[in-house]
């Protein structure tokens, strides 16, 4: 489904120029349920925005179900983006002053896409959110906002659902009802990548990619 090859990742800071990632080659299949994992620094992050097309990279190339995109332009990477990610982070960005329901339809806003109010309430109702409907973030705990988030992920019925440290915020009761959840789409059908420091929950998915330095190893 993704497919990544020789991809290196290059920044500048200052005068200092920084190898984020260095000759990877990696594939992650559809229907795929993978963890990366490794020590601050190593690139997670990095591999993660050029997976979601949310950067590109400096060299190397990389194909989305059979397309390659890293020549695409940006207008087309949205388009990507929008039909076929979904993005969960581990700081929620969540819109304070919005209800549950309203955070879950906010990618709409910026989609083509029409979707029944009665679809938005049955993907918070398939997170648990069904008693949260008119709360703001403000009156959900960590765990809520964060359900929210993949709600917010999956509004517009993405293929690939990248996550970054989801439960990286949160305490381990709700830790693993965001891992069940993540199973589950899982288990549905969806392709997911969760970047986590928790070699516990690594342990569990169908395959662990460690990252160091810049270079993985699966």
């Amino acid at each position: 489904m993704i497919k990544l090859r020789n991809v290196e990742k290059n920044y500048r800071r200052g005068a200092e120029e920084v190898r984020a990632l260095r000759g990877v080659d990696l594939d992650i299949a559809a229907g795929e349920f993978a963890a990366v994992i490794g020590p601050s620094g190593a690139g997670k992050t990095t591999l993660l925005h050029i997976l979601g097309c949310l950067d590109l990279p400096s060299r190397g190339e990389m194909h989305f179900d059979g397309v390659r995109v890293d020549k695409m332009r940006e207008s087309e990477l949205v388009t990507l983006r929008r039909s076929k990610i979904g993005f969960i982070f581990q700081q929620f960005y969540l819109i304070p002053g919005l209800s549950v329901v309203d955070n879950i339809a906010l990618p709409l806003l910026f989609s083509k896409t029409r979707v029944e109010r009665g679809r938005i309430e049955e993907l918070a109702r398939m997170v648990g959110l069904e008693q949260r409907l008119r709360h703001v973030p403000a009156q959900l705990s960590g765990g809520e906002m964060q359900r929210t988030a993949i709600a917010r992920a999956l509004v517009n019925d993405p293929e690939v659902i990248l996550a970054d440290e989801p439960t990286g915020n949160l305490d381990s009761a709700n830790s693993e009802k965001i891992f069940d959840i993540l199973h589950k789409l899982h288990e549905n059908g969806l392709t997911v990548l969760m970047i986590t420091h928790n070699p516990e929950l690594a342990g569990r998915t169908d395959r662990t990619i460690q990252i160091r330095d810049g270079v993985i190893s699966t």
